[in-house]
């Protein structure tokens, strides 16, 4: 099971509809009130769950950033090396860095779940065309043991941002989440014991939930 974004907004209708089915239940009862220590614990859950639904979402935003100035510190290291090359070597292999960079930059255009054929393509000829270069007369000495590994990391973090991108709260979570979203709704009709159905409240609170779960 996987959820969008945009399903959230399902809960709007649903949870309005469960306040008035509460609101109603509460008017045909008659009931005096009642403890709301009940109330209280479902609320108490919700938000707990709300909260730390949304303190995961932020700590992957933070491990998304970090991996993007991590992926840029890799690329700029294995692109100062290529100082090591021989010099009539070095342009071909910097025009293939740039094109390279532009792939990383569209990675996520249309949120793909997978890395362009293009970069992919770009990897192995930089791959190949540094492992000829290396051994050129006229390369350094070091390249090898400095330019290649440069390169590995470069290569390996791609791998890393990919993992993390793709990496969400388990399903359950979400289901839970809208469960929960529609008991609050109920509970919150049920708590209504005014005859007059007040849609101001009704409608803020089904907007709030969803807007966050959103």
């Amino acid at each position: 099971m996987s959820f969008n974004p945009f399903d959230a907004f399902f809960l709007l209708p649903a949870m309005i509809v469960l306040q008035q089915l509460g609101h109603g239940l509460r008017l045909r009862r008659q009931t005096a009130p009642q403890s709301s220590a009940v109330e209280g614990a479902v609320f108490a859950l919700f938000g707990l769950l709300l909260a730390f639904t949304f303190s995961g979402a932020v700590a992957r935003y933070d491990a998304h950033r970090e991996l993007v100035t991590e992926e840029r510190n890799y690329i700029e290291t294995a692109y100062l090396r290529l100082d090591l090359l021989p010099p009539q070597n070095q342009p071909r292999l910097r025009q293939l860095f740039r094109d390279y960079v532009d792939s990383r930059l569209h990675l996520y255009d249309g949120a793909l779940a997978e890395a362009p054929p293009a970069t992919e393509q770009l990897k192995q000829e930089i791959w190949q065309v540094s492992i000829a270069d290396v051994a050129a007369p006229g390369a350094n000495p070091e390249a090898t043991r400095l330019l290649l590994p440069a390169l590995n990391n470069m290569f390996d973090i791609t791998a890393t941002r990919l993992n993390a991108f793709n990496m969400h709260p388990p399903s359950v979570i979400f289901l839970l989440l809208f469960i929960l979203s529609g008991g609050s709704a109920f509970l919150a009709g049920y708590g209504m014991s005014a005859p007059k159905r007040s849609w101001l409240y009704t409608i803020a609170f089904a907007f709030t939930v969803t807007l966050t779960s959103f």
